[in-house]
């Protein structure tokens, strides 16, 4: 016996909005007769029966179509492909800067957000860092949860200054599962600024093949003044300043970008607010390694809501363009 199940129920109350309709119908058809019988016009409508019938009939049906009735058909074999793809994302302080509109982290975290948009099957994983990084999302194919992640990053998450790109390479390549035959990505997306320990060297000393680097800047070669934020997170009231109380303007470093990519045999990118820069990082890691991961068994169905909207529609059609006789008294 065929299996109907509907794939969007939220949608009932479309079904509530079909009955009130028709109770309105009736309403309006009654309210009609008494008007007519105090202008001494009284008649009796024929069909009015199978009017309403005709509409709640057809509006029933358009409104049950968008409840995505679907028969099961079975399961089927899924291959799941993909590879690891770790995001490093500069979360100090100089990413604040409005020198891109509306600011770097804004524009960085929506570069991740178009790029989660276009996965399919690879893992992701988050690794937040400024004077430290930490592992803020293990590797996961659930795109949901990594938005969810994702919305919440800001700079707050890292306390003290500086910009150590260096250890969030260095914990990334360690966090990798190596068991996978498949390319291993790193994301890095940040200003340049490098205060720390030097990142070149670390990525140097890893030597590995698989392990590809691409990096995009977020911020222009002009640069702006680091902001300071009051309590709501809605004022600048003052900007971070140096040692003789000047106020401190963070630049983009392209180049320490550039050679980090380079190193890593990827390919840097700078971050613009067309976001053309997703499209082309996406091509270059559509060319990438990957290996099945796990077999996935998945219900297939097949659509039964244009038959009930175009029957619907139909009936609906009928009872607007019914003929009204009228028997005048």
């Amino acid at each position: 016996m065929p299996i109907i199940e509907l794939k969007y129920p939220e949608n009932i109350v479309f079904m509530a909005l079909a009955a009130a309709a028709i109770f309105f119908f009736v309403l309006a058809y009654r309210k009609k007769e008494r008007i007519m019988a105090a202008f001494h016009m009284a008649y009796r409508l024929k069909r009015k029966a199978l009017r309403i019938v005709l509409l709640g009939a057809g509006l029933g049906l358009i409104g049950f179509s968008l409840l995505g009735p679907q028969m099961f058909e079975g399961y089927a074999d899924v291959k799941k492909t993909g590879m690891d793809i770790y995001v490093l994302m500069d979360t100090s302080k100089s990413m604040l800067v409005t020198d891109i509109a509306p600011d770097r982290m804004t524009i960085a975290k929506k570069i991740v957000g178009n790029l989660l948009d276009n996965l399919d099957g690879d893992r992701v994983g988050f690794i937040p860092f400024a004077s430290d990084a930490y592992i803020q999302m293990p590797l996961t194919d659930d795109y949901r949860l990594a938005h969810m992640f994702l919305d919440v990053m800001d700079t707050d998450m890292i306390g003290g200054g500086g910009t150590n790109i260096a250890a969030a390479i260095r914990l990334a390549d360690s966090s990798f599962d190596r068991a996978m035959g498949t390319d291993r990505v790193i994301l890095i997306l940040s200003d340049g600024e490098e205060h720390d320990a030097s990142s070149i060297d670390v990525l140097r000393s890893i030597k590995d093949d698989s392990l590809k680097v691409f990096t995009i800047g977020v911020g222009t070669e002009k640069g702006g003044l680091v902001p300071i934020y009051d309590d709501t997170g809605t004022e600048v009231f003052d900007y971070i300043r140096d040692e003789g109380g000047n106020p401190v303007t963070s630049r983009l470093e392209a180049e320490n970008l550039m050679r980090l990519a380079l190193e890593g045999g990827g390919a840097y990118y700078q971050a613009t607010l067309q976001g053309i820069e997703t499209a082309a990082l996406q091509g270059e890691l559509d060319n990438l390694q990957r290996e099945t991961r796990e077999l996935e068994q998945v219900r297939r169905f097949s659509h039964l809501y244009q038959y009930f909207l175009g029957i619907g529609i139909i009936l609906f059609l009928l009872a607007w363009f019914l003929p009204e006789r009228r028997d005048e008294a």
